[in-house]
């Protein structure tokens, strides 16, 4: 016989130990567990851009909430962001960790920003993909040697290798912002969400432009003022605040 989920979401959500450190204010809304960095804002712009209700929760990185045991409950992998929606498929308690599966997961509930037709799906996941394995591990590891603790290292190779390919990077997305407003398929997507927010990093936070060529570039940095621009955007773009 099988069982009947909880149709109360505060009992659904009392099944998840995190919620025993960050209950929840709104158990009907999806619950973000993040931080304001280039990865973690990606889900909370995403949120704020389909108008979904949702529950911001702070997991300060700065002093190691993502390690204590209520985090790691739901994401063994100690790293932000990671949602709980009580109303996932079939009516249960979704839990999802990693910050492009969250995407896709909040774009195919919603319906919204991924194309509907196969070929323009792939066109925007490609270009997802090309974030998450491209320029999220890149940049951050520039941002490591270049801006943050590694700059102190003498030997030159690793930072220099960083810039190189930071710079390569850059440069895919300058060619192929060319004659387009978004990166891909017909409109905003979460491709756009999802490389938007490191490319400000790289410029705002590592004050990187210069050495990587960003600055000397014209289509990315158009690109990422559209971006900046949408109210939605804006909004997500302090959930949860840093105090």
């Amino acid at each position: 016989m099988t069982a009947t989920p909880p149709t109360d979401p505060a009992a659904a959500l009392a099944a998840f130990a995190i919620t025993d450190r960050w209950p929840p204010r709104d158990p009907s809304a999806i619950q973000l567990y993040s931080f304001p960095t280039p990865n973690g804002v990606k889900v909370s712009i995403a949120l704020e851009e389909l108008g979904l209700r949702y529950d911001a929760h702070k997991v300060d990185i700065r002093s190691g909430d993502q390690t204590t045991p209520e985090f790691l409950s739901l994401n063994p992998n100690n790293k932000i962001p990671a949602i709980i929606d009580p109303a996932g498929p079939d009516g249960r308690p979704m839990a999802l960790w990693e910050s492009g599966a969250i995407l896709i997961y909040l774009a195919e509930k919603t319906g919204r920003l991924v194309p509907a037709d196969a070929a323009g799906r792939y066109e925007v996941l490609q270009w997802l993909m090309f974030q998450m394995g491209g320029v999220g591990p890149l940049f951050g590891q520039l941002g490591f040697f270049y801006a943050l603790g590694g700059r102190d290292i003498e030997d030159p190779r690793p930072r220099e290798r960083y810039i190189a390919e930071a710079s390569r990077l850059l440069q895919v997305l300058e060619a192929r912002l060319q004659g387009r407003e978004w990166v891909a398929g017909d409109g905003f997507s979460i491709a756009d969400i999802a490389l938007a927010p490191w490319v400000r990093s790289l410029r705002d936070f590592y004050k990187a432009g210069e050495v990587t060529g960003l600055d000397r570039l014209s289509h990315v940095p158009a690109w990422l003022t559209r971006f900046l621009d949408r109210p939605a955007v804006q909004r997500g773009l302090v959930q949860p605040t840093r105090d």
